[in-house]
């Protein structure tokens, strides 16, 4: 008998179904439309465009623009690019538009999909973000899109990191702007530490799309952006923690891998403070509790959890004597990306590479708060539906299902589950021989670099030829993705399966036509292009024949996510194609995981060696493990998210200032009102309301005055007047102050003023959110502990740090009076002392860059710089080359500690 749900379902469709029958009607409006833009000039193109423009701008709603703009843009990619969309492709571009997460499975061309909400929302004037998760693809799409939207007379730009300033600013200026998600938020953060708002790059938050949306809005939001300073050198500190911990024993800590968390028992403390004690880092009686033991705990607490938690060639690997993170989500280096509190410097201090300086917080954002900027945001990926639940609560964006083009024939078989890693290994090696044997390309997952490599050396030893596509391969990563559906081709990626690049059965034919060109410069290209396309064209169907890509993984991933990504190489708009999963009770997920009841299982069916279980309700049973490990990540990023969230509202008020100073031409009436509660805050702190003039601390204020003012009047003598009150006293205080800000302002000059009113509020405003960053760091990492005491931790964080917000602006306004009270114009004495003090400078500056010698501070320079004499060197960086010239760091020369 039916259930109530399916028999619903049969009646009157999923509520997936009913969304993609409701914009049927508007794709067909679409296509009605397509003889008559085919009719089109070029240049009648580029004058739609422009009547749209001016429609969207009068007025007019973009959603009745949509199926005129949509008919454009497709009569502009077909004659671009030679593509013509499919009607399922202008349905994830109305998706989008709509504000949605469109769930597009892989090759059914979600580049292209892009461009048709990209140009509408375009026509606003505003500007469209692209993002995506990588440059290269950032590049590649800008530069294939941009013949499209250049067809219909729009501008695209794309950004990636260390592009020069003005290259970046006319990108951003564009109608359509091609990203990554890091570049984006780094430069969000870095627009709100700029002190001119010409400098400014995102004028605009309007409308942006994001590839690949589930990594980037969902795995890559656990984690913070951050822009940093350089804080205290402490890598000797971090050496001599780091050579303890390997006699460490296993009953000194407790490891929780399914919390990813390590602490040391009571035996471990004990053991610990006698080896501090040894090594001369903790005194007689002092102990790790002591609040004086505070960083040496926190050293002693990362250095553990380097060793036991993070794994060499799976979390991270070391290129070119640098420690680089290794994205879990998809196995690519995260360049520039370090962790913080310490925790990376204590893996440099493991590896024995040189350990970079800590580093204190300038700015920082997470994803959710930067895109939630957006006044509209969309997404596509090949994988979504599993978050749905996230994409709504967190961002407002519901997830739709697009159809394929065609019918996926592919097959997935259930999972086989073997009682060790060596059985199942074993089985795949046959498996992989039996598919070659039919030349059937293979795809095998794995789930870290250290596996893909012994996989390899197995199928080395099995004489079965293959590619290694993991983080160390990554600059070939669209060469190996391309030639995976080769016939008869094996491929080992690690959990990055063709990201960004198809895998197209028989190979792709325009890589190779780019490397028979390049190999022969001289051959006429188009007779190269046609004898390859007709051989890839052949190669194509043997490969059918053989029955597609066949996608064997060697493990499941925490995220169902993952293994449908994985799944989804196969397949490919419509092709055949088969997917199987092999899995061991050894395997992280099912040992973590409960492999108990699976175990008892195999143990009662007697399974033979090399046997596996194979049946529906394992993957039942395996789903369930992996839903339950989302639903807890989830709630961890949910719980995180409630903390930044409490920081995003300060921040953007503080960010919303920053933007008011430097749009407004005239401060001087901020700069008065802060000087007023300065005042108010005096008068009332030594006068108090409802005090008699015999307890007013007179002597107290006058020195206040002078401290914070900076202006000597005789407020003892005023308060000793018949009948004066604090009233009085605030409106006479107030005039001293107006005159002398009155005589500066004409000493300087008026404009000259203003301005330095502004860099002074902007100056100010940057300084004291920094110690506010780093005060609320502190906070959250002992709030936890409130939990203890039955009161919750984060209504705790969100109380005190409002009353930290408060003490900050209070302490703001004292700040920029005293520092305006400081000011005075330089004689020519003084102006002298300051170019030659800039020379200096300057001079040291140049002795940085040249190669020769190392670089005398400015202090040296100053007192005569004697590369033999350490007397006139000043104060040398520990970390820069030690100025005696033998070529090592001062730390490990002149400066080593003895």
């Amino acid at each position: 008998m039916l259930g109530i749900k399916t028999l619903a379902k049969k009646v009157f469709g999923t509520p997936n179904d009913r969304k993609v029958k409701a914009v049927r009607p508007l794709v067909e409006k679409i296509n009605a439309l397509e003889p008559e833009f085919e009719k089109l000039s070029d240049e009648g193109l580029i004058e739609k465009t422009e009547e749209f423009r001016k429609r969207a701008i009068g007025g007019e709603s973009l959603d009745s623009l949509l199926p005129e703009a949509f008919a454009n843009c497709r009569e502009g990619a077909r004659r671009a690019l030679g593509l013509r969309a499919f009607d399922v492709q202008l349905m994830g571009g109305i998706f989008l538009h709509n504000g949605n997460v469109a769930e597009m499975k892989t090759g059914e061309g979600k580049t292209l999909v892009a461009t048709f909400p990209a140009y509408l929302n375009a026509l606003t004037g505003d500007g469209v973000h692209v993002v995506t998760v990588n440059e290269y693809l950032v590049q590649r799409d800008a530069e294939w899109m941009a013949n499209v939207f250049g067809a219909l007379g729009l501008t695209t730009g794309y950004v990636v990191a260390n592009m020069p300033e003005d290259a970046k600013r006319a990108a951003y200026d564009c109608d359509i702007t091609y990203a990554t998600n890091n570049e984006l938020g780094f430069d969000y953060l870095r627009d709100n530490m700029k002190a001119e708002l010409s400098q400014i790059f995102q004028k605009k938050h309007n409308f942006a799309i994001v590839d690949e949306v589930d990594s980037i809005l969902i795995d890559e939001a656990r984690t913070p952006l951050v822009i940093s300073g350089p804080a205290e050198d402490r890598s000797e500190m971090y050496q001599v923690i780091d050579a303890l911990i390997p006699s460490v024993q296993d009953d000194h800590f407790e490891l929780d891998e399914k919390t990813r968390n390590v602490t040391f028992t009571d035996d471990g403390n004990e053991f610990l403070e006698e080896q501090l004690r040894a090594r001369g880092l903790l005194e007689g009686d002092a102990s790790l509790y002591d609040p004086e033991s505070t960083s040496i705990v926190h050293h002693v607490n990362q250095g553990l959890r380097a060793h036991k938690l993070f794994t060499k060639d799976k979390d991270y690997i070391v290129r070119d004597g640098e420690v680089m993170l290794i994205d879990e989500f998809t196995g690519r280096m995260m360049t520039g990306r370090r962790l913080g509190d310490g925790l990376h410097q204590a893996i440099e201090a493991k590896e024995g590479v040189n350990i970079m300086p800590e580093n204190t917080t300038l700015a920082s954002v997470t994803y959710q708060n930067y895109f939630r900027l957006y006044s509209k945001l969309a997404g596509m990926t090949g994988t979504a539906s599993t978050e749905a639940e996230e994409f709504q609560q967190i961002y407002g964006l519901g997830v739709i299902e697009v159809p394929t083009n065609r019918d996926i024939s592919r097959v997935d078989e259930d999972d086989q589950v073997f009682r060790t890693g060596r059985e199942k290994y074993e089985a795949m090696i046959e498996e992989i021989k039996a598919a070659h044997k039919k030349e059937q390309p293979v795809l095998v997952g794995t789930t870290s670099i250290e596996k893909s490599e012994m996989f390899s050396q197995m199928l080395t030893a099995a004489g079965i030829q293959h590619n290694v596509l993991n983080a160390r391969q990554h600059e070939q990563e669209a060469q190996i993705i391309g030639d995976a559906g080769k016939l008869g081709a094996v491929t080992i990626a690690t959990n990055m399966a063709g990201r960004g690049t198809d895998i197209q059965l028989g190979g792709n034919a325009e890589m190779k036509v780019l490397q028979a060109i390049t190999a022969d410069p001289e051959a006429d290209p188009e007779a190269i292009r046609a004898r390859i396309e007709a051989e890839t064209i052949d190669e194509k169907k043997r490969v059918l024949a053989a029955g597609g890509l066949f996608v064997l993984a060697s493990e499941r991933h925490e995220s169902r996510r993952i293994d449908n990504q994985l799944r989804g190489r196969s397949g490919r708009q419509g092709d055949p194609g088969r997917t199987s999963f092999y899995l061991s009770l050894e395997d992280d997920l099912m040992r973590i995981f409960g492999s108990e009841r699976l175990e008892k299982v195999l143990t009662t069916l007697g399974l033979e060696e090399g046997e596996a279980i194979v049946h529906p309700w394992v993957n039942k049973s395996l789903e369930r493990a992996q839903a339950k490990v989302e639903g807890r990540n989830f709630d961890i990023r949910k719980q995180l998210l409630k903390f930044d969230d409490v920081m995003n509202d300060q921040r953007k008020v503080i960010f919303a200032q920053r933007r008011e100073i430097m749009e407004s031409a005239d401060l001087s009436e901020v700069t008065i009102d802060m000087r007023t509660e300065v005042i108010d805050d005096l008068v009332d702190t030594y006068m108090p309301a409802g005090s008699y003039a015999d307890q007013w601390n007179t002597e107290g204020l006058y020195a206040a005055v002078i401290e914070e003012l900076g202006i000597d009047v005789p407020v003892m003598e005023w308060c000793e007047e018949e009948g004066v009150d604090d009233e009085q006293i605030r409106e006479r205080l107030m005039a001293a102050t107006d005159e002398v800000m009155a005589g500066k302002t004409e000493a300087f000059g008026p404009e000259n003023m203003r301005m330095i009113e502004k860099q002074l509020l902007l100056q100010t405003i940057d300084a004291k959110w920094r110690e506010h960053l780093l005060t609320l760091e502190h906070l959250r990492s002992v709030v936890g502990f409130r939990g203890y005491a039955q009161r919750d931790p984060l209504n705790e964080y969100k109380n005190e740090s409002f009353q930290l917000f408060e003490t900050m602006l209070d302490s703001l306004r004292e700040d920029v009076t005293k520092k305006l009270a400081q000011i005075r114009p330089m004689n020519e004495e003084e102006q002298q002392a300051m170019a030659e003090q800039m020379a200096i400078e300057q001079a040291a500056r140049e002795a940085a860059m040249a190669p020769s010698a190392p670089a005398p501070t400015a202090e040296a320079v100053a007192a005569g710089f004697v590369e033999n004499d350490p007397s006139t060197w000043g104060n040398p960086g520990r970390n820069n080359p030690c100025p005696c010239g033998s070529g090592e760091k001062f730390k490990h020369c002149h400066g080593r500690l003895t």
